[in-house]
């Protein structure tokens, strides 16, 4: 199980657990990692450790959250033969580079990543100024170099994070000769989609579709969601630029029917309640096959732990050669 030695480029991206994943999730990054299995060697990882940067007060979920994340990641297509799939606190290794990449990395560096300050304002009810919460980009960069990982898929947001490894890798090498290999951020194409109350697609606004929401659940969901403010009567002219229903329709339609939708919203030939329904059956057929994968997984969530048992151990044989080497590297004990 997993993948194997191979001349592709190889890549690293996770997750941190948060249960069953909603549409915004799958194409926000899920969708371009089933596409990267055929073309990088890929390694696709559960944050757990990192879930405990904001969540470490109460861990009592994470295991069935990590279930269902697995679930939702196997339903829509990830595999484990042509794939590394692990939980990152199945590799130790992890935690000790983090230990010794933070001996060598100043304080001002992490002080200065964007989201560290976002995050302190934006939960400001929790008491995150801990230093796991400061030093996470620090484990980010050892998630990513113990697998000489070359290319990191991410959003534009996450970019400063990519940057910061690359100054850690050249610090590191600058120090003890050239053994991290330097990665390279690769942007990938990532909708942002809004929630059924116009907002952005987020689990903490209570306003998702989820990847294994039933078809009824979806329907009901689109039938109560909100639309062009401005168009009060069914014979009033539509602004599709600013409806919700719309962007999901471009999401999920094909380009005739999102054309046609457009054409027929702004010269009120078209009722919200039809372009709903429209909307509705895109989505329930785009997810169809997603949920019946997700029955499948969901009934053996044995076959799923031992995936990840197995994947980790696929983790684990090229992390502890790069452990061993940077540990060499520094001169302290290693295994060997």
């Amino acid at each position: 199980m997993g993948v194997g030695t191979t001349m592709k480029d190889r890549v690293l991206s996770g997750m941190q657990p948060s249960g069953m994943l909603h549409v915004g999730n799958w194409m926000g990054a899920l969708e371009n990692w089933v596409k990267m299995q055929d073309v990088f060697e890929s390694y696709f990882m559960v944050a757990d450790y990192h879930s405990l940067t904001t969540g470490y007060h109460d861990t009592r979920e994470l295991p069935a959250k990590v279930l269902d994340m697995v679930v939702d990641w196997l339903a829509a297509g990830l595999d484990p033969d042509r794939s590394v799939i692990f939980r990152q606190s199945m590799v130790p290794e992890h935690a000790e580079l983090h230990l010794l990449l933070s001996m060598i990395t100043p304080l001002g560096w992490l002080e200065r990543v964007p989201s560290y300050k976002e995050k302190l304002r934006e939960l400001a009810q929790r008491d995150i100024h801990t230093y796991g919460f400061l030093g996470y980009p620090v484990l980010q960069s050892a998630d990513i170099v113990l697998y000489r990982a070359d290319k990191v898929p991410v959003g534009q947001d996450q970019v400063p994070h990519v940057e910061l490894t690359r100054e850690i890798v050249r610090r590191f090498n600058g120090l003890y000769g050239n053994v991290l290999v330097e990665p390279e951020a690769v942007l990938t194409e990532s909708r942002v989609l809004p929630g059924v109350d116009g907002r952005k697609m987020s689990k903490s606004y209570g306003n998702t579709l989820n990847l294994g929401e039933s078809q009824d659940s979806v329907t009901q969901k689109i039938r109560v969601m909100v639309t062009d403010p401005a168009r009060i009567r069914r014979s009033d002219p539509g602004n599709p630029d600013v409806c919700p229903v719309f962007s999901l329709h471009k999401a999920f339609s094909d380009t005739e029917t999102v054309q046609e939708i457009d054409r027929s919203c702004r010269q009120a030939s078209i009722g919200c309640v039809d372009c709903k329904g429209l909307l509705s059956s895109a989505i329930n057929l785009k997810l169809r096959p997603i949920r019946e994968r997700r029955v499948t997984w969901e009934s053996r969530p044995d076959k799923v732990e031992e995936l990840l048992r197995e994947g980790a151990k696929s983790a684990r044989a090229v992390a502890r050669q790069t452990l061993d080497e940077v540990k060499d590297a520094m001169h302290l004990a290693t295994l060997q």
